[in-house]
């Protein structure tokens, strides 16, 4: 099987994906933005061919670099990983033949709006939301729904670009810190309470071949507005649990509402007093390096597993579930750079075979802002085989490894 990989350098984690094709009998063309000497040499050496083109989401150069590749042989896919490669990297493939996720599909996981009405159509529930393309619309919203809201881009991804709203005041600052008061259109949504957690799969034709369910703590809008908090990711090993029928339920209603048939999904929930309510929706894997997090609590190889069903239609490896796996984020106390680091040792004395890896920038870096996300300054990750342990020690090692900045 011949397969083209959508930018197989960047993020660093993107080589596991053309490892994993490589693994599975695929012979791979990388199409990328960065020269081919640039790529690392095991990278050079998973891969058959590679193209460079300026943009990847640039469909004119994306639709030249394919035709030249199906000039070379035939192409039996074409994929891409990444948020804002997916809707341009489906309009490449329609226009050149190739099988694999619509248009349509992509347009309505990447629009949030859309999205959600189409959900709400099949019976999956979600929050109130609408595409707004004036104030006096966000305004008369506001005015059907209530406070508290939430203002986000139509396309963004997790919580880049997302505003609560919880007042008349709020909403005017909104619409004008949005781009609505200068004719850009947003999404407006019921801001929905509760615990936030993520349900992932790799489905084929489909149906789920494999799933993971994860939690937030806290939720992505608060973890992403406070230099105070350590936030927390972890994937449970009890996903066959009671507790979790419904939100696998409704994820396998999702997969067949967005029309998603071979292709890793990645679904936000929220569970609070108003029942399980399902967020964004992503036909893509999850960020942060998640799916290494899969891979070590579930002795299993997930981008492999991700690339035969890509290249086989099924899988060759079923998860142990026998670790629940985690990451906190530990943020520097100020902005600046890194002056170093106490509460090291302890961590590792106490975790011991537990702990995963640390990610510890050198004296002298400088530091990412909070909103950069979970892998932005120093993290570790850690296992353990009971769930609420692991939640446990995620929590003290927040409490307990800081980051001096200066």
């Amino acid at each position: 099987m011949h397969v083209i990989f959508v930018e197989p350098s960047f993020p660093g984690y993107q080589r596991n994906f053309v490892r994993g094709l490589k693994e599975a009998g695929a012979y791979v063309t990388g199409i990328g933005e960065r020269p081919y000497a640039w790529l690392d040499e095991e990278t050079r050496s998973w891969l058959g061919a590679y193209e460079q083109v300026g943009s990847v989401c640039n469909e004119a150069e994306m639709i030249a670099a394919v035709k030249r590749i199906q000039a070379r042989g035939w192409v039996d896919r074409l994929e891409a990983t990444i948020e804002a490669h997916i809707l341009p990297v489906a309009r490449v493939r329609e226009a050149t033949g190739i099988p694999g996720m619509t248009e349509r599909a992509a347009f309505i996981c990447r629009d949030k709006p859309t999205m959600k009405e189409v959900l709400r159509r099949q019976g999956v529930p979600c929050a109130q939301s609408a595409a707004v393309d004036s104030p006096a619309e966000a305004r008369a919203f506001a005015q059907a729904v209530g406070f508290p809201l939430i203002f986000k881009p139509r396309a963004g991804a997790g919580a880049d670009g997302t505003v609560r709203v919880d007042d008349v005041r709020g909403l005017e600052a909104a619409i004008i810190s949005s781009g609505l008061a200068d004719g850009r259109s947003v999404a407006i949504e019921e801001f929905i309470e509760g615990h936030e957690g993520f349900y992932d799969t790799i489905s084929i034709k489909g149906e789920p071949a494999v799933e993971f369910i994860s939690h937030y703590y806290p939720s992505v809008l608060v973890a992403m507005r406070s230099r105070d908090i350590s936030p927390v990711i972890i994937s449970t090993n009890r996903v066959e649990a009671p507790g979790y029928a419904e939100v696998r339920e409704l994820g396998r209603k999702v997969i067949k509402a967005l029309g998603l048939e071979t292709v890793p999904t990645h679904m936000e929930w929220f569970y609070g007093p108003k029942g399980l309510k399902f967020s964004e929706i992503g036909a893509r894997p999850p960020g942060v390096k998640q799916w290494d997090l899969y891979c070590a609590g579930n002795d299993m190889d997930v981008y492999r597993q991700w690339a035969m069903a890509i290249c086989q239609g099924k899988l060759d490896q079923r998860p142990s579930r026998r670790m629940a796996a985690g990451i906190v984020n530990l943020r520097p106390n100020r902005d600046g750079r890194i002056q170093g680091y106490s509460g090291v040792e302890e961590v590792e004395r106490t975790l011991g075979g537990y702990l995963m890896d640390m990610h510890l920038p050198r004296v002298g870096t400088g530091t990412q802002p909070v909103e950069a996300g979970y892998n932005a300054n120093a993290y570790v990750r850690l296992r353990h085989p009971d769930y609420d342990t692991c939640r446990e020690l995620l929590f003290w090692v927040g409490r307990t490894l800081k980051v001096h900045a200066g």
